[in-house]
């Protein structure tokens, strides 16, 4: 799936979407750990699940900080993102970690996006940057493994 987080021309609507993402990625792993096989990739998902409930916290108290209400759940992509994962582990571990690879390809698209913006608010340049880093060091994991 393709992602258009980011493309938004108002930072807010950008902002929530790329939290409403991470929300539907723990979807997605939680799916995925439930399913995996290898306990050393699913310590990994596991660990990656835990950096996407982290960039929720962040990013939704940048949010209120402007007054505003962040998103409190996944939307309707994670139904997509899950009934892909729950596919593929029919065809064991690595359908799953390649379809969590496609995943962290619009979570890397959206960072960078969000991070590149150019109405980005000053204070959410660094967590923009740290998620970036981590949602590359997912990828790349799951490129070396699939």
């Amino acid at each position: 799936m393709v992602t258009l987080v980011g493309t938004q021309e108002d930072f807010l609507k950008a902002l929530t979407e790329l939290i409403e993402l991470d929300y539907d990625a723990v979807e997605a792993y939680q799916a995925a750990i439930e399913r995996i096989k290898d306990p050393v990739y699913k310590e990994n998902l596991e660990e990656f699940q835990q950096d996407h409930k982290r960039h929720i916290q962040v990013l939704s108290k940048l949010i209120a900080q402007h007054g505003e209400t962040p998103p409190n759940g996944p939307d309707m992509k994670q139904l997509l993102l899950k009934g892909k994962i729950i596919a593929a582990s029919i065809l064991g571990d690595k359908a799953i970690l390649n379809a969590m690879k496609d995943n962290e390809i619009d979570t890397n698209t959206a960072y960078e996006r969000l991070t590149h913006h150019k109405h980005k608010w000053t204070e959410v340049y660094d967590s923009l940057e740290d998620g970036l880093k981590d949602e590359k060091r997912h990828k790349t994991w799951l490129e070396s493994v699939t």
